[in-house]
């Protein structure tokens, strides 16, 4: 006799009881006085593990796709409609900050005592989004006298480690950026009309200056600032320069994924680059909106405990507030928008090489 099919229950499929029951409050332990609002911490930052699960799920099969040779060029949408998801969590992330906020100062003391010494430093998860993403152990902010994997249990750390041996999204996207078959322009000497299309530029700010009803040493102060800032489009007009500054860290993108990502910037009108224009502005937004989350949890801390130490033994506010200015992974393509020239100043493309970039078809009677 055939078994029964079994009805699927909707408390059964998302395991609604073991969900509900896993808020636990310390203050309520041992016949102690609940303290109300230690719900509302529980919820909120177990709320954060589950959508940082999803955040994982979804980075790391974009990994997967660009982590092999040949990009299938179908997966770019995909990707970029992904990591349009993922940016859609992180502004949840950040509202729910709101929520938290619902509770005061004076509620918080009344169970923080019990947290010691746990800390959203210990987040594993958002330690694997970091590490997936490509946040290097030398770019990180220092919690301690020891690696930040320390915080984990063993098992985590090994797992974290392992993690950041593995392909990141950072390397995936410059490995992928350094194969992108538009480098190659024949004949067309792009750096050579690129330079000149930034020295015309440069000059036409300099003559608005120089016209300008501002004092004289105020001009002197802005052509002295854009001469300075001049100097970094030798990034890409000299590959030397470009070595120098990748070794000294003011860049980490390789020279050549540079170009490509510069090329994909000015020319993100031609037909086939609006995909890859797409994708990497989709990295720009979700690093941003990591940066937002961390400074708008920042404020929350100050408002919250001011400036007293974390629970987990970090400097509180000032370790949240430096650790989102310092923890951007794709910094090097917001620094592409310093080296951006105007349309109207873009060196025209060959015929040859804008049919390359665009859609053509042909039709024949039948």
């Amino acid at each position: 006799m055939a078994e029964k099919k079994r009805k699927m229950h909707y408390h059964d499929y998302l395991k609604v009881e073991q969900i509900l029951s896993a808020q636990v409050l310390e203050s309520e332990k041992k016949g102690r006085k609940p303290a109300h609002e230690e719900m509302l911490f529980i919820i909120i930052h177990q709320t954060y593990e589950l959508w940082f699960k999803q955040i994982l799920h979804e980075l790391g099969s974009v990994v997967k796709m660009f982590s092999v040779k040949d990009v299938d060029e179908r997966n770019i949408g995909v990707a970029t409609s992904r990591l349009r998801r993922v940016i859609e969590i992180q502004e949840v992330l950040v509202s729910q900050v709101r929520v938290l906020e619902t509770m005061t100062s004076l509620d918080f003391l009344e169970f923080r005592s019990y947290l010691f010494p746990a800390s959203g430093f210990q987040s594993f998860q958002f330690r694997q989004i970091e590490a997936i993403m490509g946040l290097e152990e030398e770019h990180r902010l220092r919690y301690g006298p020891k690696p930040y994997h320390t915080q984990l249990h063993d098992d985590q750390a090994s797992e974290i480690q392992e993690m950041e041996r593995a392909e990141s999204l950072f390397e995936c996207m410059e490995s992928w950026l350094e194969r992108t078959p538009f480098l190659h322009l024949g004949d067309f000497e792009f750096l050579k009309h690129y330079q000149q299309a930034v020295d015309d530029m440069i000059a036409k700010e300099k003559k608005f200056i120089q016209i300008s009803e501002m004092p004289q040493d105020e001009k002197d102060r802005h052509i002295e600032m854009l001469e300075a800032n001049s100097s970094y489009y030798e990034m890409v007009t000299d590959e030397s320069k470009h070595a120098e500054m990748q070794a000294s860290g003011q860049v980490r993108l390789s020279y050549r994924a540079s170009m490509a990502a510069l090329l994909i910037h000015l020319y993100r009108d031609e037909p086939i680059l609006h995909g890859p224009f797409n994708f990497l502005s989709c990295l720009k937004d979700m690093d941003e909106m990591f940066t937002t989350w961390r400074y708008r949890h920042a404020q929350m801390v100050l408002r919250m405990i001011g400036r007293k130490v974390g629970t987990g033994g970090s400097s509180g506010h000032d370790y949240l507030r430096n650790a989102a200015a310092q923890h951007q992974v794709f910094k090097d393509l917001y620094n592409i928008s310093t080296l951006l020239i105007p349309r109207s100043a873009l060196p025209p493309l060959p015929e040859e090489i804008k049919k390359q970039l665009g859609f053509y078809f042909t039709t024949t009677d039948v």
